[in-house]
């Protein structure tokens, strides 16, 4: 008798189970990527918003807000001390993302963002270092304002501006 019991009472939490619905993922907001400029730099920035969005289920391609992404990089020498001993070089990046809007054609949101780091500037006979030290820091500049960016998305507003063509 205590086994009938048992069954039917998991009988009755499968039944509860199956009517229930994953309410989480309706009216969920998804975003595609328009074309992203810059070559190397353009690739990170795509593969970083695509696998970031991906993982919180916010991306796909027949999306209605389009993120039109741009990044750049800028290198100038900063010097730190008064008997300019060490030479670095400061890297600046600076991203810039505008959600659009497919059905009215205009931008409900704008992230715009920059983010600086340093290396020492080695001599001409280690050029290769420095290449590889400006590389990685770009890749890490761009990392940090993407995920910047995922923290900062909210959703679209009603309103938006429209865009001058």
């Amino acid at each position: 008798m205590f086994k009938i019991k048992l069954l039917i009472l998991l009988l009755i939490s499968f039944i509860f189970l199956s009517c229930t619905k994953d309410v989480q993922n309706q009216n969920r907001i998804n975003y595609s990527l328009s074309y992203i400029g810059g070559e190397y730099e353009g690739l990170v920035l795509k593969n970083l918003l695509i696998n970031n969005l991906s993982s919180l289920n916010l991306y796909g391609d027949s999306a209605i807000y389009v993120l039109k992404p741009s990044i750049s990089h800028s290198s100038s020498l900063f010097i730190t001390n008064i008997d300019n001993t060490s030479d670095r070089i400061k890297v600046t990046s600076k991203l810039i993302i505008e959600v659009v809007d497919k059905r009215f054609n205009c931008v409900t949101q704008r992230f715009e963002e920059s983010v600086s780091q340093f290396y020492i500037f080695a001599e001409s006979d280690k050029y290769i270092s420095n290449n590889r030290a400006e590389k990685k820091i770009k890749e890490e500049n761009t990392e940090a304002l993407v995920k910047e960016f995922i923290n900062k998305l909210k959703k679209p507003d009603a309103f938006c501006e429209k865009i001058n063509e």
